[in-house]
Formats: structure tokens, sequence, C-alpha cells
């Protein structure tokens, strides 16, 4: 990657899943598929979303469905084609933010 880039960061819960399979492992394959230059996954010990119910790693709140952000880098025409294709294919779950 050469020039000024982007972090678009994508908020999604462990246990949501697309055709079968987790979707953070859905979007990880469609980063690398689309070339970007990077991409990490990061499980949360303790988050909300909009059902407004707190997921926690604590042992009395143990949760199976953990916040995950998955942080991707890369030039802005790509981030910006990246999130055409996630809204083209992901309905409900998810939310994204991008950074300079």
């Amino acid at each position: 990657m050469t020039g000024p880039g982007k972090l678009l960061k994508i908020y999604i819960g462990e246990s949501t899943s697309h055709h079968g399979e987790p979707l953070y492992h859905t979007i990880i394959k469609q980063i690398k598929k689309l070339g970007l230059a990077g991409a990490t996954t990061v499980r949360g010990i303790e988050g909300y979303g909009a059902n407004s119910v707190i997921h926690s790693t604590r042992i009395l709140r143990l949760s199976e469905d953990l916040p995950i952000v998955i942080e991707v880098v890369d030039t802005e025409p790509k981030i910006q084609n990246l999130i055409k294709v996630l809204d083209g294919t992901i309905t409900s779950g998810i939310l994204m933010t991008l950074q300079d």
C-alpha cells in the first residue's frame, strides 16, 4: 500500500454467522479475496450492541456472543469497494466505521 490509508472497523457479534460459518471468517475471506493490504480480527472481553445486552468473559456472565472487531487498512478506494461489497451481501448484524 502506498499513499494515505484509511482504517475501517467492523463490529459484529462472535455468534453471528453467514451461510453456516462465522461472519468474521466470511468477512476476512472477502477482504483477502479483494486484495486489501491487511486485516486483524480482535475478540473483545466485554461489550454490548443494539440489543443492549452486555456480553462478557467474566465467569459469572460467560457469554457465547462476545464482541468482535475486524480492523482493515488500505487506501480509500479499496476500503470503499469493500464497504460496497459487504453492504450488498450482509444485511444485518454489522456496524462499520471509517477513520483516517
